[in-house]
Order: C-alpha cells, then structure tokens, then sequence
C-alpha cells in the first residue's frame, strides 16, 4: 500500500536558510550547532566593539531614509549617529568617543555624495521565498527601485575596501535578489557593497547562471546542515555530527568559553581588537 501511494515521491520539506546560517556551518559546525540548535542556547561573550559600530551606522541610516527628503542632510545624517550611539565594546569612552566621531564622518560624506532623495522600497526589509530545495531568507539593508529593476544594497564598516568580486561572491547578496524578486515580484538582478569608511560603491549585476551557481551552493550547504540536525534528532552523536573547526575565528567566537579546541587555538582578542586602526 505504502508503495502505491509512492511515499518517495512526496514533495520533499524545504530547508529554511539565512546567509548567517549558511556562514556559520562553514565557519563551524560545532558553533553552528550552539547557536542553531541546542536549546537552551549556550551563554555567548560579550559584545564586539566593531559590531556596535556597524549596527549604529545600520541604524542612523534607517532613520535617514524614514525622514521627509528636505531633512535627510549630512548634518542631521551624522546627528543621527550620536541619537543610536552605545559604548558597547569599547575600550572606555575615551576609545567610543574616536569611533563615534569616526562614524558621523563617514555618514555625513556618504549622504553627501550620494543621492538619497529617492525612497527606497524597502529599509531593513525582510525577505524570504522558496527557490529550488530551500527558502532563502534575511533582512536587507536597504532595496532600491531603478530603472524598472530592484538594487539589493548593503552597507559595510570593515576595515577594508571592497571590490567588484566582492559584490559578485556574495552568497548572502545573490540570496537577497532570489528572495527579494519573488517576495517583491519585481526584477532583480543587481546588487551593491556600500563601504562607509571608504564610501566607495562596489557592485555587480547578476545573471541567471550566476544566481544559480550561488543556488546550487546554498543547497548544497542546507543539505549538510539539515542532515546533521535530522541526524541528531534521530540520536546521533552531536560531537560527530557538529565537529569543531579550530583556527584564527575562535580568537572571536562568541561560544569559545564552551569550546575546549577553541580556547586552545589562540588567545581571545579584546572587544575592540577589529576596529580598524
């Protein structure tokens, strides 16, 4: 009976996934798991100077884009940076005080060069379609309207510049245009790093088969993920299935307190060790 109802044949379950997901089982299976899995979730550190910095930034451009047009200037734009302000991470105010000062700079040139005077169509817009064995899914910065078609933009505050290949290898990017266009039913096809700290603009536009290259990738990625968790479930060994992946990203792993291979790796950097100099 079973047979002739041809259970093999039923739709298989689609695999919800996230560029953050997808970069954490590379990243580390062990971690992938603490923060993916087991509930309750292990206690994280502390928080990262440079992803407050990053956040604030986040945070004071939403705000810009949620004024009239007559009051997105690069005043109010860099007053916007001290109104979602925190210290966390930093050395001690002194050191927050440098990088708050850093960060309205950057935000005043950045609306100063560029053109803000349109509404985007979505601001921090979360996005999620089923494409191919999975349904991609996340927040986006910001998504543009132009010339017909939808801009996936995101913003950066690393220390580096970005380029052309940066825009074209992101994973997370080519996600956001597979989900934007289907959650939107808009074209989309481009996509754009925005770099404060340098205010430069790297960007590419994607075709079908580059889409379905960063596709096939993800699903490939899901598989393994899913399997482990599936696995798991079923009784596994955790500790097999979501082996640690020791190296220089333990020096700021947020579970390394529960990770003996982590702790032994390297010393843990400071809060504030990845700002730039």
């Amino acid at each position: 009976m079973q047979g002739q109802l041809g259970f093999d044949s039923m739709p298989r379950k689609l695999i919800k996934v996230t560029p953050s997901r997808l970069g954490v089982w590379a990243d580390c299976p062990r971690r992938f798991r603490m923060t993916y899995v087991d509930r309750p979730t292990p206690p994280r550190g502390g928080p990262w100077a440079h992803s407050t910095l990053g956040a604030v930034v986040h945070n004071a451009l939403r705000a810009l884009f949620d004024l009239p047009v007559a009051k997105r200037t690069p005043e109010t734009a860099a007053a916007l940076v001290g109104t979602h302000w925190k210290d966390d991470g930093f050395a001690d105010q002194d050191q927050a005080a440098v990088f708050r000062d850093r960060a309205a700079g950057w935000v005043h040139d950045y609306v100063k060069d560029q053109d803000v005077t349109d509404d985007p169509v979505g601001l921090e817009r979360w996005v999620s379609a089923p494409v191919g064995t999975i349904v991609a899914e996340g927040r986006v910065d910001r998504i543009d309207h132009r010339d017909g078609e939808l801009v996936i933009i995101d913003y950066k505050t690393g220390r580096h510049a970005l380029t052309t290949d940066d825009a074209r290898g992101s994973q997370a990017l080519a996600l956001y245009v597979l989900a934007a266009r289907r959650t939107l039913r808009r074209p989309c096809t481009k996509v754009e790093l925005h770099h404060l700290p340098t205010g430069t603009v790297a960007a590419w536009e994607h075709t079908e088969e580059s889409l379905a290259r960063h596709l096939t990738r993800a699903e490939e990625t899901a598989d393994e993920f899913q399997l482990a968790i599936d696995t798991a479930k079923a009784g596994g060994d955790p500790e097999v299935l979501f082996p640690p992946n020791p190296g220089r990203q333990c020096a700021w792993c947020d579970f390394r307190r529960n990770c003996a291979e982590g702790q032994s790796a390297g010393p843990q950097l400071d809060p504030w060790a990845m700002l730039s100099p």
